[in-house]
């Protein structure tokens, strides 16, 4: 049964943490998932989390605090000395997990902690993991990993993989490695179960697997182990030695990591917020987009100002202003959105700009044309201008042309040049063809009316 964190359950376990009484806490928490305790500190205080964390398997403990947000694992982490963090969760952790949480201390306390660990491995581990450029597969891969030497039987294999298995908490697969701690293929364990023991390894294992290298782009990665629905990935280094491997959940948390990054950015969200964060963080990420918005309005005042005295002749126009900007607006953020999820997929194919301008060229022409009918229809029926019926139509149809070549062009542009194409969606393209709009707008009123 699922877990659901209540506001009835946080009161009682706060009282039963603030009386110090274990039984009722074990009770409430006991067969608790790390995830579902990770929930429950995002809502105690960071001294109460800590009380809490004492009345928890030292292993649950570790992997509920590493599932937390950031900000959270930074507040908690305060509470504790490095010995209590080596102790209590670095030494509890796979490598990659405890290289998050120590990125979250302060240089010299992340130098104090690594320096406590009984572990050297583990310790000679870590300190290869945050010498990896953030954003890479090295910095999100783990160490721990089982590999055997091609030369071995399947005999000395299994007493090799007895031996490395207790160091691994889950043996996603065997890699197969020369001499030289090159990578050479993966080994099965039902094979390795099954095979005479006088086997070679080197008959039995599969050649040619996918691999990255610790240098990659980590998104890179997560679209491959999407792509070729991979539960592992190994990493190799520009030798092509081994060093470490990359697993499903690491390629989970690093695609929700670029959606949620490219939602903020599309909403007008300069940077990474929670709802929890404080009014000043808040107001920072969210002042910027609209303050953008807000000098495109004073743009698009003065583009109304300019034909002012139009206006006054033929003031019918000024009923279709509103249309005009937000229709060119919510097309623009439809196509640039179609762009962006696609160059984020990896799915536009192989038909480069060109083919992609077209082909929204061309919906945009139906939508326009559909749109722009029915609009005529609705003025010749309530209106007795015909220019007015023939201004507002054409305008509709040019604006709503441009504005999906814009927001197709935009972000095809952006990411050529290695720039977020998120940043083309939302206030940016709305802003922008919203002002072209109503410029349209009234180039083709001049010449309708004869203004």
């Amino acid at each position: 049964m699922q877990f659901e964190l209540t506001r009835e359950f946080i009161t009682e376990l706060k009282e039963a943490i603030d009386s110090s009484d274990e039984i009722r806490i074990l009770d409430l928490i006991g067969e608790l998932h790390p995830a579902d305790i990770a929930e429950i500190l995002n809502d105690l205080p960071s001294q109460q989390a800590k009380r809490l964390l004492q009345y928890v398997d030292a292993e649950k403990a570790s992997e509920a605090v590493a599932d937390l947000d950031e900000e959270d694992q930074r507040q908690i982490l305060e509470e504790y000395s490095p010995t209590e963090i080596a102790e209590t969760f670095i030494e509890n952790l796979d490598s990659d997990d405890a290289v998050d949480l120590l990125q979250e201390l302060p240089e010299e306390k992340k130098e104090e902690v690594i320096g406590l660990l009984d572990d050297l491995q583990q310790a000679g581990d870590i300190v290869d993991l945050l010498n990896y450029e953030e954003g890479t597969a090295g910095a999100i891969m783990a160490k721990e990993l089982v590999s055997i030497d091609s030369n071995l039987s399947v005999k000395d294999a299994l007493v090799e993989l007895r031996k490395q298995a207790d160091e691994v908490e889950q043996i996603y697969t065997v890699y197969v490695i020369d001499n030289n701690q090159r990578l050479l293929g993966r080994l099965s364990l039902k094979k390795l179960l099954v095979s005479k023991t006088n086997a070679k390894i080197e008959n039995l294992y599969v050649h040619g697997i996918k691999s990255v290298k610790a240098t990659d782009n980590q998104e890179e990665v997560a679209h491959i182990m999407k792509k070729y629905d991979l539960v592992a990935l190994p990493v190799v280094d520009d030798l092509g030695r081994l060093v470490g491997r990359i697993t499903i959940d690491d390629a989970v948390d690093v695609l929700s990591e670029e959606a949620e990054k490219d939602y903020q950015m599309a909403s007008g969200l300069s940077e990474d917020i929670e709802s929890t964060d404080s009014v000043w963080m808040i107001t920072r990420a969210r002042l910027p987009w609209l303050i953008l918005g807000l000098l495109g309005g004073i743009l698009g005042a003065r583009v109304i100002a300019i034909y002012e005295s139009e206006l006054h002749v033929y003031p019918e126009m000024a009923f279709f202003i509103p249309l005009v900007a937000a229709m060119a607006g919510n097309v623009g953020v439809q196509s640039s959105a179609i762009v962006v999820k696609g160059l984020a997929n990896n799915t536009l194919g192989l038909g480069g700009l060109g083919q992609q301008l077209f082909k929204e060229f061309t919906v945009a022409l139906i939508n326009a044309a559909v749109c722009s009918v029915m609009l005529f229809i609705y003025n010749t029926v309530y209106s007795s201008s015909n220019e007015l019926s023939y201004t507002v139509s054409l305008a509709l149809l040019a604006v709503i042309v441009f504005a999906a070549l814009f927001g197709t062009l935009v972000p095809m542009v952006l990411d050529k040049y290695k720039v977020d194409p998120a940043l083309a969606t939302g206030p940016f393209i709305t802003t922008v063809n919203d002002i072209t709009g109503l410029l349209i707008y009234f180039a083709i009123g001049r010449m309708m009316y004869g203004m």
